[in-house]
């Protein structure tokens, strides 16, 4: 039987379509520290989960009243950030589109982290035919919905899309979704990735809709 031609690319945002996973690893890791120093290592845990879903978790009970003041270290930090693109990621977009690949960023930031992004990147609109937020979707990653979502979004099936992410539960998220998954190594080496992904890399230089729909033929 003849397989799906590729027909959508889904992309994480952090890590994926920008290099910021470094800056966060850095905001993140202070707040772990000031609010949970007996759990070293909690800022690479939560990657990947929503603002919701960290606070939900980690800032419940007697640390609920300290959410509006990390929040607003938070929308600070996300003002300031440098939003740079992973290197080749702009002339891949294209290419994609060249060869009538639809593209969407389907990230775990919500409506006011884009505002940053917006004013920040201006182009960025331009560069994907749709963007989900955590606003649209109920459950977050490492849950399919918000990529089962995205193929919906263009009247897709789940076998003609392909997810482009960098954390463990962006990773899992895609492959519970059913879908062929392309691993960043921007966030986590090789090892991590690897298991979970169908081909690793480390950016887009070099990596073509040739390239991937080659890779897509033979998975």
């Amino acid at each position: 039987m003849k397989k799906d031609e590729l027909k959508a690319a889904l992309f994480d945002l952090d890590g994926v379509v920008f290099d910021t996973e470094p800056q966060y690893t850095v905001f993140w890791g202070e707040q772990c520290r000031r609010y949970h120093p007996e759990h070293p290592g909690l800022e690479h845990e939560i990657k990947g989960s929503t603002l919701v879903q960290i606070y939900d978790r980690w800032w419940a009970g007697p640390l609920e009243q300290e959410r509006d003041e990390v929040t607003r270290r938070l929308n600070e930090f996300e003002a300031q950030m440098d939003y740079t693109f992973i290197s080749g990621l702009e002339a891949f977009i294209a290419d994609l589109h060249r060869h009538g690949v639809k593209t969407a960023v389907v990230t775990s930031s919500n409506q006011p982290k884009m505002q940053s992004v917006y004013r920040t990147q201006p182009e960025f609109h331009h560069l994907f035919d749709e963007i989900l937020t955590s606003e649209d979707f109920a459950e977050s990653k490492p849950s399919p919905d918000c990529y089962l979502r995205a193929a919906s979004r263009f009247g897709l099936d789940r076998s003609q899309c392909v997810v482009f992410e960098d954390s463990v539960n962006g990773l899992r998220s895609g492959r519970a979704a059913g879908m062929m998954v392309v691993g960043l190594l921007t966030t986590n080496p090789k090892e991590t990735v690897a298991p979970l992904s169908d081909i690793q890399i480390s950016n887009y230089n070099q990596f073509d809709f040739q390239k991937l729909n080659q890779l897509w033929q033979d998975i």
